[in-house]
């Protein structure tokens, strides 16, 4: 049985553990260029929806008085 098999019938208690320490080694691998490639891409896609939806605000602008 292949260890993502075993993975799959332990107890799903430790699935977010894992999940996360799975993200950290996926974002820390210095050695592998596809998974770099992923996660450049999906943070610069992150900053660009961060900053196409903040330039919405316009701080200069009257704020309604509350």
């Amino acid at each position: 049985m292949s260890a993502a098999g075993k993975k799959a019938i332990g107890a799903p208690v430790y699935g977010v553990v894992e999940w996360i320490s799975a993200t950290c080694r996926l974002a820390t691998d210095r050695n592998d260029f596809r998974r770099n490639l992923l996660v450049n891409l999906g943070l610069f896609a992150a900053g660009v929806w961060v900053a196409r939806n903040l330039s919405d605000f316009d701080l200069m602008s009257p704020q309604p008085i509350t």
